[in-house]
């Protein structure tokens, strides 16, 4: 049975549509979670807002902590990395990874930059081999299929993969590397944009974004169901 990580960024906590001031990135994510369990009630889900309740940023003591073997770890370490083995236990948990994340000045929100230096950490995540320099990194997250998908909001036009602008966005690719470098390497897109122009060229890139989630959700499902029904009895 799938289970789902759904992630919120935007810093606005209401609906565009519905709310003064709404994010459109949370309607992506919301449509993309609801469209899912309308069609296989029985997944669980599991919930962050991580743009109203943002993680903290990693310190030196955080540091310190993370890259202390396990067994060698003082009491003060596990407390310091309590935040971080709850946010990754969630991510490890999850079979389908929905983020809903606006694009602020070319690149990802804090909260999110904040999220990944949690998740992206030695001995939980990722495992890092000192005596093999040359390629001493091994994701801990490829150890069955995940999928992730990014769900973005844009006050332009333009950046995305094509897009005349598509070379000053810092999102989505750091986000793709970041994810990849824990074992997680199926990503899917939808964006709307046109956030700042507004009318009808905004009107029609959320059309065709909730239509492309209306598409992608069965086709992640029969794509589970299909893998699901291959593996050996």
């Amino acid at each position: 049975m799938p289970h789902i990580l759904q992630l919120d960024v935007s810093a606005r906590p209401g609906f565009a549509g519905k709310d003064l001031h709404g994010s459109h990135s949370r309607n992506l994510s919301q449509r993309f979670v609801s469209q899912w369990l309308k069609r296989r009630p029985q997944d669980t889900t599991t919930y962050r807002d991580i743009g109203q309740n943002p993680p903290a940023c990693i310190s030196h003591d955080w540091i310190a902590a993370s890259f202390t073997p396990e067994a060698q770890r003082e009491p003060w370490m596990h407390d310091t990395l309590a935040e971080s083995e709850q946010l990754a236990d969630e991510l490890i948990a999850a079979d389908v990874l929905v983020i809903g994340v606006p694009l602020y000045n070319f690149g990802m929100p804090a909260a999110l930059k904040a999220w990944i230096d949690q998740i992206v950490r030695p001995g939980k995540t990722v495992d890092i081999e000192t005596s093999n320099p040359a390629d001493p990194y091994t994701p801990r997250l490829a150890d069955r299929p995940r999928q992730a998908i990014i769900l973005t909001a844009r006050g332009g036009v333009g950046f995305g993969p094509g897009g005349e602008l598509e070379a000053l966005n810092h999102l989505e690719p750091a986000l793709i590397t970041a994810l990849g470098f824990i074992g997680i390497t199926e990503v899917h897109q939808i964006a709307i944009e046109g956030q700042e122009i507004g009318g009808e060229l905004l009107a029609n890139s959320v059309a065709l974004a909730e239509d492309q989630i209306d598409a992608l959700v069965p086709q992640l499902q029969r794509q589970r169901e299909h893998a699901q029904v291959a593996l050996p009895a």
